[in-house]
């Protein structure tokens, strides 16, 4: 979809892999078979868009702890059981990560003060090969999930992040 005044951006491609194009079908299928997408529907059926630019990472944290069917400190709407990006402020004040986004130290600190258990490591204390095995493992369970963040310019793409997460 896309709307008056807003360019869309297409996804560079090589190389990255467009998920509804017929080799992004054809890795999921590939997946799908060799059990490496356990995960996945679960996550997706929990799938939000961030609510502010900044948001990705509480939107992915939201996310996850949703699919985990991990319970909010506090009531969405009425009686609603339900985590979403403005929720997830118990570390600094919110509005630094609505201006700022959020630090590698406080996403671990808000996913464990609301309940996750979870891995965190920077790249730079990892391997390529350890990422692929913990990528790997995740993939295989539904109540494991890796949030990676990385720089994005590899991919031809605005913005750049880091580091990545295990629950």
């Amino acid at each position: 979809m896309s709307f008056p005044g807003l360019p869309r951006i297409a996804l560079p491609s090589p190389p990255a892999i467009d998920f509804a194009s017929i080799e992004g079908k054809r890795l999921f299928t590939e997946a799908l078979g060799n059990g490496t997408m356990e995960g996945f529907f679960k996550l997706i059926s929990y799938y939000q868009s961030q609510t502010e630019i900044n948001y990705c990472g509480v939107g992915t944290l939201a996310m996850v702890l949703n699919t985990l069917a991990i319970d909010p400190p506090k009531k969405w709407k009425g009686r609603w059981s339900w985590y979403v990006d403005s929720m997830l402020d118990c570390g600094e004040p919110f509005s630094n990560i609505k201006s700022e986004g959020i630090s590698f130290g406080n996403f671990v600190y808000l996913a464990h003060c609301n309940g996750a258990q979870i891995e965190a490591f920077r790249t730079s204390e990892s391997t390529v090969d350890d990422f692929r095995k913990s990528v790997i493992l995740s993939t295989c369970k539904q109540d494991c999930h890796v949030v990676s963040l990385y720089h994005r310019t590899g991919f031809k793409q605005v913005l750049s992040l880091h580091s990545f997460y295990f629950f």
